[in-house]
């Protein structure tokens, strides 16, 4: 990127041939995410942008040894908390993996610690090697039936303009107020037009007359798509389609069928939300590229959807291709079938090799104490997780659906002693209850749910999207009381607990959400966790904390949880745990 004259006449001059390149690569094939072709030629590079391709001489020469040299990636929506880390460490993680620029939104620590939340993502993301660029939180919190730590109106979002990596506003999640035309997200979208340009969305269940408001609104992408035709409706209306692959939502393969020749150019990756293990193990931006590759899309296609297209979508006009005048972020690909990445390199410097990162250390100051002293609830006591119902009575239950946010909701009896729902493990029947944790208000929500498959022992966590209450399930209330107690003492984290016994916990200090540890630390306890997980009896293939995580979040259909009660997303409103009988439930849970 040019800064100043003497660069950008060193630059031309390059170009020109009339001195040496920095840097220069030869014996590469280029892939034109243009054309979707492969060309041949070398790749000058002058302070850290593509000057020029043909026949170039430079300082430094890297022999490609006939490597496809590929625009690197670009995750187009990702909540850097999900991974567990803090933005430091997680650029160590997915550089690796290829992705040396990503769209975050902070609205995880935002809902948990307001403007002090975004200002530490802004500072510990500065001057690393990996381009973090900023939309700001549109919805803290997410709707007003819960309650988060912060409420963040357009006037505390007005300073974060002024931040060079600030970009736009994040996705808007709250449908009913901007179909209302609610004055606190029409205020938000007009302050934001007249800064920036771009707004992301969140059509979660939502039909075609709800994308007509998005697109009015001036929202551009939507990453909640669930089948090829909700794909094809949002691109038909001019919105950008988001294929997700993350932790839970793992969307891109029914959705690929909808990406064609000629709306190519309108789609792009993300993760959303990926855990640390999953980053490491599976991969980031790569995973997704791989998969559509794997499902039938060139090769091309899927790079130039992991990296031009999202650099179009986002504005940044030098990211996305090898070509003169962009950014000299590039991969050394050993194989273009199956992208297997060589080497990484940002701004033309190299800082991933063989899968690790190679860059360099940054100094990060730690967090300040008041984003590492954020759970703030009492005493929860066996009576306050009561869940009344008469004899015989039927309840609405929420079942999961694994990987995937969307629940079910059902209504079906379920067995209740003195007067109360007791848990059952041969129905699959766990306590689930939220607490709220942000200003000691004593709100306690509690509900059942149906798909854990735990045969004993609880589990509770911090990370609860959007607000992040505490939320914890388990097979009998001793053991969620003392998991619950176990985070308070962790400052936040993830807890298992069997038999009153805290088997494991990875302690995430920084809102409740991250951990200051080195990523290698928090992928180890992170593994004992897992491990932990199988002395419940747990054998389903999904992650139960990720799922449990977003039974909280009342803006995805179609039952959730939150610290003020059962909320049905589908009606917009809290539900009482007792309903009336079910009449032929399809859905009913099997008796014994």
């Amino acid at each position: 990127m040019t800064h100043n004259k003497d660069q950008f006449q060193k630059q031309i001059a390059v170009a020109n041939k009339t001195i040496p390149a920095d840097l220069v690569i030869k014996n590469g094939r280029i892939v034109d995410v243009f054309n979707g072709e492969i060309v041949e030629g070398d790749v000058a590079i002058c302070e850290g942008v593509f000057v020029g391709i043909g026949n170039y001489e430079g300082k430094t020469v890297i022999d490609a040894e006939h490597r496809y040299v590929s625009p690197s990636f670009i995750d187009g929506h990702v909540h850097i908390e999900s991974s567990m880390l803090t933005p430091n460490e997680f650029a160590k993680v997915v550089l690796p993996h290829g992705v040396t620029t990503v769209v975050t939104d902070p609205h995880e620590i935002a809902n948990v610690a307001g403007k002090p939340g975004i200002h530490y993502m802004l500072q510990n993301s500065d001057h690393l090697e990996l381009d973090s660029r900023f939309m700001l939180p549109s919805c803290v919190p997410a709707t007003p039936f819960e309650n988060a730590g912060a409420t963040l109106a357009s006037t505390d979002l007005k300073e974060f303009y002024s931040h060079p990596r600030v970009h736009g506003l994040a996705e808007v999640m709250d449908y009913p107020s901007l179909q209302n035309g609610a004055d606190w997200i029409v205020d938000k979208i007009l302050q934001n037009n007249h800064h920036r340009n771009h707004i992301d969305g969140h059509l979660a269940g939502l039909d075609t007359h709800a994308i007509n408001i998005y697109r009015t609104a001036g929202v551009m992408t939507d990453h909640e798509c669930k089948t090829e035709d909700d794909a094809r409706e949002r691109l038909r209306r001019g919105m950008y389609l988001m294929l997700r692959e993350g932790s839970v939502a793992k969307d891109l393969t029914s959705l690929i069928g909808a990406v064609t020749p000629q709306n190519t150019h309108r789609c792009l990756f993300c993760t959303d939300d990926k855990h640390l293990d999953d980053l490491i193990e599976e991969g980031s931006i790569d995973y997704n590229v791989r998969l559509a590759i794997q499902l039938g899309l060139s090769p091309i296609q899927a790079i130039q959807m992991g990296s031009l297209n999202a650099a179009q979508c986002y504005d940044f006009k030098q990211k996305g291709a090898i070509a003169p005048g962009y950014e000299a972020d590039f991969l050394l690909l050993d194989n273009l079938e199956t992208i297997d990445i060589h080497e990484v390199y940002k701004g033309g410097r190299l800082v991933a090799k063989n899968g690790s990162y190679v860059g360099t250390e940054s100094t990060v100051k730690p967090a300040p104490a008041k984003l590492t002293d954020t759970v703030h609830a009492p005493e929860v006591k066996a009576d306050d997780l009561r869940i009344p119902l008469n004899d015989q009575a039927s309840a609405s239950i929420i079942q999961i659906i694994p990987n995937d946010l969307v629940t079910k909701k059902i209504v079906d009896t379920v067995d209740v002693v003195d007067g109360s729902f007791s848990p059952s493990v041969e129905k699959d029947l766990q306590k689930l209850v939220v607490v709220e944790r942000h200003h000691n208000t004593g709100n306690i929500g509690v509900g059942i749910v149906n798909g854990f498959g735990f045969q004993s022992g609880a589990i509770a966590t911090t990370i609860a999207h959007d607000s992040h209450n505490i939320v914890a399930t388990g097979t009998n209330d001793e053991d969620i009381l003392v998991a619950i107690e176990e985070l308070k003492a962790i400052h936040g984290g993830l807890v298992v607990v069997k038999n009153g016994v805290v088997e494991a916990h990875l302690p995430l200090p920084v809102a409740g959400l991250m951990s200051e540890q080195p990523y290698e630390v928090v992928n180890n306890q992170l593994h004992n966790i897992h491990q932990a997980l199988t002395k419940l009896g747990f054998e389903n293939s999904f992650d139960p904390f990720l799922t449990m995580s977003f039974l909280t979040l009342p803006v995805i259909p179609s039952i959730k949880l939150t610290d003020t009660g059962l909320f049905d997303v589908e009606r917009f409103t809290h539900i009482p745990v007792e309903a009336a009988q079910p009449t032929n439930n399809p859905d009913a849970i099997p008796s014994d």
